[in-house]
């Protein structure tokens, strides 16, 4: 009878992280944990036998060499990684890299996969909403389960999105042929006492009471940029966020979490219906569901906080958490002896005096040298204005970031371009009074245009600026440019960062203004030109933080960092040191593959400097790049070559193509005058 019952027992399920790969599974324990074969065997419940067949075929199949395959490797050991760290229950990490799916749909396949692995009869499954969650629900296939129940975590939202909480419950319920609860009131009431009567209803107290009951939530993470599913969700809309959750950098369930991941007060709290974070905290498996750099700070928050325990993600996101939590290489992503241990760059020296006056020092050298140019806006030291400008019945041109971009941002006004700058302190948005101080001085009367990077900080400071200068009569319309092909997939296109593609937004923006163009019409073409820049950067060496003179990030002697930002920020992947063709050909197969330009299509070429990086490289680099664009059999119209939009000292390069069509040739065309672009 016994010997029947232990023929009954399943098999141990294999560890989430290898998907249903047992020939890996079996590999990693093997070569990885250094298990013997028979403790393998007791592992994974097979025989000693079936075992070395596995290894066996691990070998014949290239997953196996003398280690396992460095891809498979890496992604494991992201994963084993972000479970130590977080003490999570499990992991799961996909491919970041660019596919036919999008990596919402690749994400909600892989949260599928977790999800079918740990559901069981009897669960109540509490669920969440947005993009990821429902492309979850619907790649899930999960059947011959019996007594479960799915309950939204929240009430109703705006049905002007597909990813609505009743949406995704219900999708859910179905794939998993479950008992759907839903929660009979909106997430979001006009009022606390509103919400207080809605919960003493009957009918909601007793859905509130099954979704009490849940002991599995799947969940997504919403970070807080105007695209977020937080903000299309309709939470916001007669709430000013700027003014009651500036520390929030992300949300769960409705609920605003700081970057420590400790709940965040405000006054949606006594109106949201649904799920609270402490009772969230409590549910014994909580998956979630989420992926893309726009996304970082607000997983990371997550995780600190404690909110999920079962994570599913891609490899450039994990990588991404792991670099602001310290790990300067994903443990186990190196082979052994292949690399010498990192030397530290230390005391990097630089031409100061305090670090706290640099940026001060850098506007009033920038004055002094460009005082034909730029002039300083009285009563506000860090906003600068083009010495003519701004004209009667002429759009004003608005833009501002950081400081460590020089020539950015200053240098680009003036004549044909922006009427008007604000400067920040480094890499850190300018605030409010500055931002108004310069819309103020740009207007002619036919309103200002704000063009600024798509950064938090940027976005809430040129917004309260805005409102400041409409109640002082100044209509303002704002493009957030978009063009870092490396921070975010193209079908998140709005999460991307704006980078050293602002120049040719500046450009164009500029000549719209200058010709006289509507406002509107003026925030059109600023938009559409954003939307046609693509931008990617490499790395040979970080650039030096000016108070500590330290790199933001290690680089070993023979690596470089593909994809980083322009605040110091480490990028999406890491790789051997390569030949300038072969870096040129990295970045440029990036911008072209989301491209796609038509033979006899035009281009502008921006080749950038990120810092260090001398003309010789750059010239190098582009002599590379328009062989690849005459052999694409794409006419290169106008390049720009040197220092444009820096990142302090980096050594490396950005490269930025803008895809022209007839009017933007022509605004690109149109005469200009500042201290970093003058043509006639």
């Amino acid at each position: 009878m016994a010997q029947n019952q232990a023929q009954r027992t399943p098999p141990p399920l294999i560890p989430l992280r290898f998907g249903e790969d047992a020939l890996l599974w079996a590999a990693w324990l093997y070569y990885v944990d250094g298990l013997t074969q028979n403790e393998i065997a007791a592992q994974m419940g097979i025989s000693r036998a079936s075992v070395n067949a596995y290894l066996a075929d691990a070998r014949t199949r290239n997953i196996v060499s003398i280690e396992i395959d460095p891809d498979r490797y890496r992604a494991l050991s992201i994963a084993q990684a972000l479970r130590d760290h977080f003490g999570l229950q499990d992991c799961l990490v996909i491919p970041s890299g660019a596919g036919e799916r999008p990596l919402i749909d690749r994400l909600g396949a892989a949260g599928a996969q977790a999800l079918s692995r740990l559901a069981q009869s009897g669960d109540t499954i509490a669920v969440t909403w947005g993009r990821s969650v429902l492309a979850l629900a619907q790649q899930l296939d999960r059947s011959g389960l019996q007594d479960l129940r799915v309950v939204q975590a929240t009430g109703g939202t705006t049905a002007k999105i597909p990813w609505t909480p009743e949406a995704c419950a219900t999708r859910l319920a179905e794939a998993l042929g479950a008992r759907c609860i839903p929660i009979s009131a909106p997430a979001i009431v006009s009022a606390p006492e509103m919400r207080g009567l809605l919960l003493s209803e009957a009918v909601v107290a007793e859905q509130m009471q099954v979704l009490a009951q849940a002991n599995r939530i799947v969940l997504g993470i919403s970070s807080l940029r105007p695209e977020s599913t937080i903000h299309t969700s309709g939470f916001f809309d007669d709430v000013a966020m700027h003014s009651h959750y500036h520390a929030a950098v992300g949300s769960i369930a409705g609920r605003l979490i700081s970057a420590r991941g400790e709940p965040v007060d405000g006054p949606l709290d006594g109106r949201t219906i649904g799920i609270e974070l402490s009772h969230l905290k409590a549910i014994p498996c909580r998956i979630g569901v989420a992926g893309g750099m726009d996304k970082v700070q607000a997983i990371l928050a997550a995780l600190r906080g404690g909110y999920v325990n079962v994570m599913v993600t891609d490899a450039d996101t994990a990588r991404a958490i792991l670099a602001s939590e310290g790990y300067d290489e994903v443990p186990g992503s190196r082979r052994e002896g292949e690399r010498p241990p990192l030397p530290e760059r230390t005391g990097v020296k630089k031409f100061l005096n305090r670090p706290q006056d640099a940026v001060n020092e850098t506007v009033a050298g920038a004055l002094l040298a460009h005082e034909g140019v730029l002039a300083a806006v009285e009563g506000a030291p860090r906003a600068l204005r083009a010495v003519r400008g701004p004209r009667p019945g002429k759009v004003g041109l608005v833009i501002g970031g950081g400081a460590g971009h020089e020539p950015g941002f200053f240098g680009y006004v003036g004549e044909g371009l922006a009427d008007a700058v604000a400067i920040g302190n480094v890499f850190a948005a300018p605030p409010p009074d500055p931002i108004l101080a310069a819309t103020l001085a740009a207007d002619g009367g036919a309103g200002v245009l704000h063009i600024f990077g798509n950064f938090s900080g940027d976005l809430l400071n040129f917004e309260m600026a805005a409102e400041m200068a409409a109640a002082r009569g100044v209509p303002v319309r704002a493009v957030v440019t978009t063009d870092d092909i490396a921070s975010a997939p193209a079908d998140t296109r709005a999460a991307r960062r704006g980078v050293a593609g602002n120049v040719f937004v500046f450009k164009v923006a500029g000549a719209a203004c200058d010709r006289m163009m509507p406002l509107d019409a003026c925030a059109d073409i600023a938009r559409r030109a954003s939307q046609r820049c693509y931008s990617m950067g490499i790395a040979l060496e970080p650039g030096a933080l000016l108070d500590s003179r330290r790199p933001s990030f290690q680089l070993g002697p023979g690596d470089m960092e593909i994809g980083v930002g322009v605040h110091g920020e480490r990028g999406i992947a890491r790789v051997r040191l390569a030949s300038a063709d072969a870096a040129a050909d990295l970045i440029l197969d990036r911008i072209l593959d989301e491209m796609q330009p038509a033979e006899g299509d035009r281009v502008a070429l921006l080749v950038n400097s990120l810092g260090s990086t001398p003309q010789m490289e750059l010239y190098i680099l582009n002599r590379r790049v328009r062989q690849r664009l005459r052999a694409r059999g794409v006419e290169v119209h106008r390049t720009l070559i040197g220092h444009y939009y820096t990142s302090l000292d980096m050594a490396g390069v950005s490269i930025t193509a803008l895809h022209l069509d007839d009017e933007l040739v022509s605004l690109l065309d149109h005469p200009c005058r500042s201290p970093a672009w003058t043509q006639c």
